[in-house]
């Protein structure tokens, strides 16, 4: 038996959490009978219907793309402006971003219709690691690097260690290549963390994701992944080991 915003996120008709508001709205019955109670649970033998129509497992998927700046990572958008998914069209099943990335944020984002997948990602407790390259103002110094490394003070707490490199600075033009590694996943982090020190960012890039890189994709271009890297961002997530 799994809990029914499960069933409804494996087939991917939404995410784990918009099943669950879903199904708080009375747009869910399991055998015919409206359900808006939250974590009941369902055999593979019950009809599940979300909106009138019955629920039809789909195959996983997991993709890789390279969101330009000024995309959405996000299904849809009100006001019609460019959003992830649309670079998956051709795709037949519903898949949508793990997380996010700012909409003038370039960089890797992975996309999946598979929840159980999405949720070790996003969350907190697996403690997956992303890697981001950004030009900032200024030229940081060694203790400000040290700074990002032990944490810096952010919308009202502080940040949990990291790892940052400095890779290239430009005295000329006042600005500074830095790269760092965060595995916390706050609105808009990055920006915060170094708008915090005194660097404020002026182009980012994420260029990792546990174990997933860009490689040669260009801006807008994705690519399908692999059995073995998908069980080995599982077992990155639940052990820690590639």
């Amino acid at each position: 038996m799994e809990r029914l915003q499960k069933v409804i996120a494996n087939a991917g008709i939404a995410s784990r959490r918009k099943a669950e508001e879903l199904i708080t709205n009375g747009r869910v019955t399991v055998n015919g009978k409206t359900v808006r109670e939250q974590g009941i649970k369902v055999t593979g033998s019950d009809k599940v219907e979300v909106n009138g129509v019955p629920l039809s497992k789909e195959e996983h998927r997991y993709f890789v793309l390279y969101k330009p700046r000024g995309v959405l990572s996000a299904s849809s958008d009100d006001k019609k402006r460019k959003v992830v998914t649309d670079y998956f069209d051709m795709i037949p099943e519903r898949v949508y971003p793990v997380g996010r990335l700012d909409y003038d944020t370039s960089g890797l984002i992975v996309l999946t219709n598979d929840g159980d997948f999405a949720n070790i990602l996003m969350h907190p407790k697996y403690k997956v690691e992303k890697t981001y390259v950004a030009r900032v103002k200024g030229i940081p110094t060694r203790e400000t690097i040290k700074q990002l490394q032990d944490g810096v003070r952010i919308d009202g707490r502080k940040t949990a260690k990291a790892r940052a490199h400095f890779m290239s600075g430009d005295k000329g033009k006042d600005k500074a290549i830095v790269e760092l590694t965060i595995h916390e996943g706050r609105n808009h982090q990055v920006r915060k963390m170094f708008e915090a020190v005194g660097h404020p960012v002026q182009k980012l890039k994420r260029e990792q994701y546990g174990m997933l890189v860009l490689g040669n994709l260009a801006p807008g271009e994705w690519r399908e992944l692999s059995v073995h890297e998908v069980k080995q961002m599982y077992a990155l997530a639940t052990t820690g080991k590639k």
